[in-house]
């Protein structure tokens, strides 16, 4: 598993580091809040061990930032030299951190956290995917929503984004069905469409007229 570690303290950085990648964990390093933040807008990276006092951007404010990224869920363990007080944890867990760890580090103790954080990452991914597959019905193509409830997918859509649909038909399917309607009414198919038709709202229940 690729691991962030962020410390201000070299030596205690080059121990961290070498111990995390004997565990078998590919390590990226950064030497204060701020260049960790940049590793982790270019990197995919699920674990972050961070110290809470260094310069630039402390280990809070940097969990504050990654809380506010649109990524998979990302496990931050902070690192503290003193015992936190009730009120400091209070304040770290609001920031989002998940896990706390006293220095010096005892590593058998952080092995079994990782191996933890990784089982939580691998869930959070899993839950990712259940929830980004959409039930929809093989045939007339309705969806399911959350309470079992099938609606058009029309509708579902506008409810969760607020977009409204225009009806029309793509030259494949005008092809497929228009013209054999209107060869065998004895009418002469006209040209499709160049210009799809435009969708204004009418009513609250997000149903759209052609105009």
């Amino acid at each position: 598993m690729k691991i962030l570690t962020v410390e201000d303290d070299p030596v205690a950085h080059a121990v961290l580091s070498d111990s995390l990648t004997a565990f078998g964990h590919e390590v990226v390093s950064a030497s204060n809040g701020e260049e960790g933040w940049q590793l982790l807008r270019r990197d995919a990276i699920r674990l972050v061990v961070c110290d809470w006092a260094m310069p630039v951007v402390d280990g809070l404010e940097l969990c504050r930032r990654v809380r506010k990224l649109k990524t998979d869920y990302v496990y931050f363990i902070l690192l503290t030299a003193v015992s936190a007080s009730d009120q400091n944890r209070d304040v770290a867990l609001a920031a989002g951190i998940d896990d706390f760890m006293p220095k010096p580090i005892d590593f058998q103790d952080m092995k079994m956290r990782l191996h933890v954080a990784s089982r939580i990452i691998e869930y959070t991914s899993h839950i990712r995917q259940l929830e980004s597959f959409i039930p929809i019905c093989s045939y007339c193509k309705n969806i399911r929503d959350d309470q079992s409830y099938w609606h058009k997918i029309e509708r579902y859509i506008s409810e969760r984004t607020g977009s409204a649909f225009s009806h029309s038909v793509c030259p494949v399917c005008y092809d497929k069905h228009i013209v054999p309607q209107l060869k065998e009414l004895g009418v002469i198919a006209p040209e499709r469409p160049v210009t799809p038709p435009t969708a204004r709202r009418v009513n609250d229940r997000d149903e759209a007229f052609l105009t």
